[in-house]
């Protein structure tokens, strides 16, 4: 609708003049303007890398880092394998490499304990955790074993005296359904780990490959990837019983736009700004976020979601709670 349409003339007058369809358009236009209002407000701050994807920031012990997942095509990894590995987000500093050759993994603070699960192999049978006290030394032991299984993305959280992992299966079709699908385990005490009910899925009738998952006042949040006409966009989702889920009225979360594209990095040398400037942005995938003074970090990855990606930045001025009960107003 032409905006001049509207200058100057009261609403009543202009509802009565344009009929029934104008009516609907203004109101339409109206209820979409308050929606966007209600939204948590998150704020791109553009892209911190180049080839990175799965990635968890977190607060440890007062500090904020960043987990993340280095594959063996990173441009700084010489090392031959994947691994993972933390990064001082105020310094730049990288912890010491842990985990060669484990995948997608993702971290979790448990008061002085911090936690990563991974994959033992890129679409894989087994899930692993991995603790340290001091990002130094490591202990490992093994959380799930699933033959005929095809795992990929991870995610934890603590719910009501128990830890909940989140895990991404393509496989067996009886199982994901149409791929990638969310599958869930629980556990006492992060050793001993059990699947959930075969229904407790989300969801088995279309791509809705999952990220992140939070748990909050009875509520569990699983922020996924839906796929829609030209690309990807982060949704929501929650549960009371990880079996019943309701989709956010406010979805999508994220999507692709240019602010994706701005340098939060000041160290990206002028080779990447320009791979970042040149590239087809058609996904915002993979999101994950921590709580740090009343403010959300938002870590997520963009691009064409075919091997060409991007790690980008964004916060929410809020605390946690807010963010996530903030998709559901009412």
């Amino acid at each position: 609708m032409d905006k001049r349409v509207n200058r100057g003339m009261p609403r009543r007058t202009f509802l009565r003049a344009s009929g029934f369809a104008g009516a609907a358009a203004w109101t339409g236009m109206a209820a979409r303007a308050q929606e966007t209002s209600k939204r948590p407000a998150i704020r791109k701050l553009g892209t911190i890398d180049l080839d990175l994807v799965e990635t968890t920031p977190v607060v440890f012990k007062g500090k904020v880092y960043r987990f993340e997942y280095v594959r063996t095509g990173y441009k700084g990894n010489t090392t031959g394998d994947s691994y993972f590995r933390f990064i001082d987000r105020e310094t730049g500093e990288a912890s010491m490499a842990f985990a060669k050759g484990y995948h997608l993994g993702s971290a979790m603070v448990d008061g002085e304990t911090m936690y990563v699960a991974g994959t033992n192999i890129w679409d894989g049978e087994r899930i692993d955790i991995i603790a340290s006290r001091d990002l130094v030394t490591w202990e490992t032991w093994n959380a799930l074993n699933l033959p005929g299984y095809g795992i990929f993305n991870t995610s934890m959280c603590r719910a009501d005296g128990r830890y909940v992992l989140m895990f991404e299966v393509g496989k067996p079709p009886e199982i994901a359904g149409a791929p990638f699908t969310a599958r869930f385990a629980t556990s006492p005490d992060m050793r001993a780990w059990e699947l959930t009910a075969p229904e407790c899925t989300y969801a088995k009738d279309r791509y809705t490959a999952p990220h992140c998952l939070r748990y909050r006042n009875g509520y569990y949040y699983d922020f996924y990837l839906e796929a829609v006409e030209g690309g990807y966009e982060q949704y929501v989702v929650r549960s009371k019983d990880l079996i019943v889920w309701e989709p956010s009225p406010l979805n999508p979360v994220l999507k692709a736009s240019d602010e994706d594209k701005q340098f939060a990095n000041p160290h990206l040398t002028p080779e990447q700004r320009k791979a970042i400037q040149d590239a087809r942005n058609i996904n915002n995938s993979d999101i994950d976020f921590c709580e740090y003074e009343d403010r959300v970090i938002i870590n997520y990855s963009w691009g064409n979601q075919q091997g060409v990606e991007f790690l980008a930045e964004a916060v929410y001025e809020g605390t946690e709670t807010a963010f996530l009960e903030g998709w559901f107003p009412g």
